[in-house]
C-alpha cells in the first residue's frame, strides 16, 4: 500500500475517523491491528517476520527489567541485538557476502560455488530493525524505562506510518504518546493535511517526474554522453530528496492526522555550509541513529584524534552499508566519511585562504559560496549511490567528460522539452520555498502564513498535483532499504 496511492488516502482517512471516535483505552487495539493489516499489504510472510522482530525486541525489554546483575542484563542485552541483527544480515546481507567471497577467491585462483539464499527482502526491515535495537540498548541503559504492555509495544513498532522508511522513532519520543490520550485539535488535523499534500507534491510532481530523466541515463549508461549524465545526477540529488522528504511529510502529517507528532527528519539539508551540516539536516532519525548507537559507543571524540578518525569512518562505512548491500553505497559512504574527515584536516588552511580573500567581509557571499561546494560534493557521491554498479558508475564518470552542449543532447530518449521544462521549474519553485521557510517545521510554517497565501499555497499545490503529477504508482526509493 503506497504512500502515493489513493488506497491509502483512503485508508488513512478511515483509520484516523475510527480512531477518533474509540474510546482512548481502545485506540491502541484499533491502530495496531490497521498497522498489521498495512504492513501485510506488503506479503502476509513479511507480517510473519515483522511479529517475530517485535516479539524478541519485547522479551529483551521484558529480560532486562527483571534481571539484576550487570552481567546478566549485558547477556540478554547482547543476545536481543544480536538476534536483531542477525535477521538483518541473513535477509540483507548474507547473499552480497557470498558474492564477495565468491570474488575474493576467484582473484586468489580459487574456484567455488557458493549457493546464495535469494530470499526477498522484507520491506522496511533496516528501519524497523534498527528502531528495535534503539529500545533494546535504551532500556540496557537506563535511559528509558520497560515498556511491559505488549500491545502498547507493539504498536511502537507497528506503526504504519512511519514502518516502512521512518522516521527511525526513539522509544522515549514514540511510546509515551501512545499511552497517552490524544485529544482532538483542529489545527494538528490541518496542519496535518498540509504536510500529507506537500509530501505527495514532492513525491509525484518532482521525485516521480525527474526519475523519467534520472532512469533513462542511468539505465543506460553507455547511450549517453557529457550533458546527459551530468544533469541526470543533478536531477538524482534532487529526485532522492523530494522521494524521501516527501515520504516523511507524509509520514508526520498522517501521524498528526491520528494525533500524534513524529520527529522532523529533513531540514532543507542543500542549504548546508559543510558536509557536517548536511548529516545533521539529512534523513535526521538515522544520522541521529548512528550517532548515538555506534559512533559514542565507539569512543566518539572522547578518545585520540586517530581514533576519533577512524570511529567518523568507521560510521560512515556501516551508513553506506545500510543504505544497500553492494559496494557502491559503501563508497558512496567513504566518500562523505573522507569529506569530512578532509575537512578537519583542511579546517586551519580554508580559514586562512578565507581570511587572505577577506570572505569575513562579505559574510553572505562566503555562506553561498560553501552552500556551493557543500551541494556539489554531495551531488558527486550521489553518482555512486545511483549507479547499479561499479563498472557504470565508472562509465560514467568517464563519459561525463565527453560535454556536447546542445539542447537536444541534454534530453534522452523518450524524454520531451516539456517534461524536462516541468521538472526544472518544479525544482526552482522548491528551491524559493526552501529560501522563504525560516523554520525547520514546514508544517509549523505553512501554518504561520495569512490565510490567504495559506490557501493560495495549497490550491497551487493540489493544482500542481492533477496537472502535473505522475500516477504511475512507483515505490519510494527508501522502500528497499
Amino acid at each position: 500500500m503506497l504512500f502515493n496511492s489513493l488506497e491509502y488516502l483512503a485508508f488513512l482517512l478511515l483509520v484516523a475517523a475510527v480512531s477518533w471516535t474509540l474510546p482512548p483505552r481502545f485506540r491502541w487495539v484499533w491502530l495496531l491491528a490497521a498497522s498489521w493489516f498495512f504492513y501485510a499489504s506488503y506479503g502476509p510472510p513479511y507480517l510473519v517476520l515483522f511479529v517475530a522482530n517485535t516479539l524478541v525486541a519485547y522479551l529483551a525489554g521484558l529480560g532486562l527489567g527483571r534481571a539484576q546483575s550487570p552481567r546478566a542484563r549485558r547477556l540478554i542485552a547482547v543476545g536481543g541485538v544480536g538476534v536483531l541483527f542477525s535477521t538483518l544480515f541473513v535477509f540483507k546481507y548474507l547473499d552480497f557476502c557470498l558474492r564477495s567471497l565468491k570474488a575474493v577467491l576467484a582473484v586468489a585462483g580459487i574456484r567455488t560455488h557458493l549457493p546464495l539464499a535469494r530470499l526477498a527482502l522484507p520491506v522496511g526491515i533496516s528501519f524497523y530493525t534498527f528502531q528495535a535495537v534503539a529500545y533494546v540498548v535504551d532500556v540496557y541503559k537506563r535511559r528509558f524505562d520497560v515498556e511491559r504492555h505488549p500491545g502498547i509495544f507493539a504498536l511502537y513498532k507497528a506503526f504504519f506510518v512511519q514502518l516502512v522508511a521512518g522516521p527511525i522513532e526513539r522509544p522515549h519520543r514514540l511510546l509515551p504518546q501512545l499511552r497517552a490520550p490524544r485529544a482532538f485539535a483542529l489545527d494538528r488535523i490541518v496542519t496535518g493535511a498540509s504536510l500529507v499534500l506537500w509530501g505527495l507534491a514532492k513525491k509525484l510532481v518532482l521525485a516521480d517526474r525527474l526519475a523519467l530523466y534520472v532512469n533513462e541515463v542511468y539505465g543506460h549508461p553507455s547511450h549517453y554522453h557529457g550533458l546527459p549524465i551530468i544533469l541526470a545526477t543533478y536531477l538524482f540529488a534532487f529526485q532522492i530528496y523530494c522521494d524521501f522528504s516527501g515520504y516523511s511529510d507524509i509520514a508526520l502529517g498522517s501521524a498528526r492526522l491520528l494525533g500524534y507528532e513524529l520527529m522532523q527528519n529533513f531540514d532543507r539539508p542543500y542549504l548546508s555550509c559543510s558536509v557536517r551540516e548536511f548529516w545533521t539536516r539529512w534523513h535526521i532519525s538515522l544520522s541521529s541513529w548512528f550517532r548515538d548507537y555506534l559512533y559514542i559507543p565507539l569512543g566518539g571524540n572522547r578518545v585520540s584524534r586517530v581514533r576519533a578518525q577512524l570511529n567518523l569512518m568507521i560510521v560512515f562505512l556501516v551508513s553506506g552499508l545500510w543504505h544497500g548491500a553492494a559496494w557502491t553505497f559503501v563508497a558512496w559512504g567513504a566518500l562523505h566519511g573522507t569529506y569530512l574527515l578532509v575537512a578537519i584536516w583542511t579546517q586551519g588552511l580554508r580559514a586562512r585562504i578565507a581570511s587572505a580573500l577577506r570572505l569575513d567581509r562579505v559574510p553572505r557571499f562566503h555562506t553561498w559560496l560553501q552552500r556551493v561546494v557543500v551541494f556539489h560534493l554531495v551531488t558527486f557521491a550521489w553518482l555512486f549511490f545511483r549507479a547499479r554498479g561499479f563498472d557504470d558508475a565508472w562509465l560514467l564518470l568517464k563519459r561525463a567528460g565527453d560535454v556536447r552542449w546542445s539542447w537536444s543532447a541534454a534530453l534522452p530518449r523518450g524524454i520531451t522539452g516539456y517534461e524536462f521544462g516541468v521538472g526544472l521549474i518544479g525544482i526552482a519553485a522548491l528551491k524559493a520555498m526552501h529560501l522563504w521557510q525560516n523554520c525547520a517545521n514546514t508544517a509549523d510554517f505553512l501554518h504561520s502564513r495569512a490565510r490567504p497565501v495559506r490557501w493560495a499555497l495549497h490550491y497551487v499545490t493540489v493544482a500542481s498535483i492533477l496537472l502535473f503529477g505522475q500516477f504511475d504508482l512507483t515505490e519510494f526509493i527508501y522502500f528497499r532499504f
